[in-house]
């Protein structure tokens, strides 16, 4: 398998891709708020979207693009409205979108793919989003710059950009790929969305496009969670428009082993970032399964430790709460002889052993403390039946300050190991929310904070 290398850069890193952004005002004021994403070649798409049964609008456009066949050019994608349950409008809009694209971009209409994250129920408003199209046409630049912001552009919720790229050899010829997503979690009632968008100048048949990334996103996007609701908007697409001069891919040979290779880095490397940026989290809570009779079975075991509230709440104390993971691969619905179960916790300060044999050994706690303390935290649990692995990301359960709807800021302070309550704030004030019981020290209150900024 050949080498991957990481390069700076995001969309616009493959050759062809430029980017562009603009401050359109559509809910956010005097931030960009609108990005574009623009191939000088046409390209194969392919796409996966959110499985929910309530499919926002641009949802519907993208699936008749991508499964429809039509050559792709660009990608217009707005934050802070979801033009989701918009009914028909919503889907004019779309129309209306694509077509003020085309017009400016000078191609054609079904070329243009669109995408929304935001507020759901609201309509787009649709003067604003054609002037910040046509505001961004002449902007359009395949500079690192350029991607990046970009990249800045779509994020509602997100507390940092998300970006990547990397090179790699195809048939002896250099290809690239980058990507840029948003995503942090789904706050109610103002639900947010994961959005990624993957750019490569590899030349690729659209069939075998769509299968590297249809079984990719099983291994990735679909195996992190931060509050554990599907959203209306979830779409991933990838387009690929051959710059790069490599032989076209049209067969399962060692080069479509090397492009979904790549893919697969890109794709996880974004998975991570957003299960890390969860809202209020202050930890990457990474679950690895080995061991396993078959991938199936480790999956579930995997997202069944990272959905877990109680575990996720452990992480967030810095507890070596072993019972609680045990206890979440026991209700998974995947078998396993919960006696052999060998559990270890790992992060830079260290690794450790919790469990041996489903049976508790002597450890430090002090040492656990350090171990759990750190910005990504691994558990490995060997389950000994197999040879088969799975890895799930998700974040730690923090209490944080919530904005309220006249503009407080949001702020979320890392704790200290310890006992105590936590508060959030509403219109009328503050209040104690008896449900937290992981808090911090007194020390801690004038500590580590992080702020926010709520919204859809």
């Amino acid at each position: 398998m050949g080498e991957i290398r990481k390069i700076p850069g995001g969309v616009t890193a493959a050759k062809g891709f430029k980017a562009a952004s603009t401050a359109a005002g559509i809910k956010y004021k005097e931030r960009p708020d609108m990005a574009m994403i623009y191939s000088e070649a046409d390209c194969v798409s392919a796409g996966t979207f959110t499985t929910n049964l309530v499919q926002a609008a641009p949802v519907k456009w993208d699936k008749n693009q991508v499964y429809g066949g039509a050559a792709a050019r660009a990608v217009v994608v707005n934050a802070g409205i979801a033009n989701a349950c918009t009914g028909k409008e919503g889907m004019e809009y779309c129309g209306r979108t694509a077509g003020a694209c085309a017009a400016a971009l000078d191609v054609p209409e079904d070329s243009v793919l669109v995408a929304s994250t935001g507020v759901i129920g609201m309509q787009l408003p649709m003067d604003r989003i054609e002037t910040g199209i046509y505001a961004m046409a002449p902007l359009l630049c395949d500079g690192e710059e350029s991607g990046t912001k970009a990249a800045k552009a779509i994020m509602t919720t997100d507390t940092k950009h998300k970006e990547v790229a990397v090179e790699f050899e195809l048939g002896g010829v250099t290809v690239k790929m980058g990507g840029m997503c948003k995503g942090s979690g789904m706050i109610h009632p103002n639900m947010c969305t994961m959005l990624s968008f993957v750019t490569t100048d590899a030349a690729i048949s659209k069939e075998l496009l769509q299968e590297a990334l249809s079984a990719d996103v099983q291994d990735t996007y679909n195996m992190i969670s931060v509050d554990g609701d599907t959203s209306t908007n979830d779409t991933v697409l990838l387009l690929a428009n051959g710059m790069a001069g490599n032989p076209v891919i049209t067969g399962k040979n060692e080069d479509y082993a090397a492009f979904c290779q790549a893919l697969n880095y890109i794709n996880e490397t974004l998975a991570k970032k957003m299960a890390g940026d969860g809202e209020g989290c202050t930890a990457l809570f990474e679950v690895k399964i080995v061991g396993a009779d078959t991938k199936e079975q480790a999956k579930v075991l995997a997202k069944s430790v990272i959905t877990s509230s109680l575990t996720k709440a452990a992480i967030f104390g810095h507890d070596a709460n072993w019972g609680r993971i045990l206890c979440a691969m026991g209700y998974s619905g995947a078998q396993f002889d919960p006696e052999r179960v060998d559990l270890y916790f790992e992060s830079a300060a260290g690794s450790m052993q919790i469990i041996k044999d489903g049976v508790a050994v002597d450890y430090s706690e002090e040492q656990a403390t350090v171990v759990l303390s750190q910005p990504e935290v691994t558990a490995v649990a060997d389950v000994k039946m197999g040879t088969a692995t799975a890895t799930a990301w998700g974040c730690d359960l923090t209490f944080f300050l919530c904005e309220n709807q006249r503009g407080l800021p949001l702020i979320t302070r890392r704790m200290k190991n310890g006992t105590g309550t936590g508060y959030y704030a509403q219109s009328g004030g503050a209040h104690r929310s008896p449900a937290i019981h992981t808090a911090f020290q007194p020390e801690d209150r004038g500590g580590q904070i992080r702020r926010q900024r709520h919204g859809g």
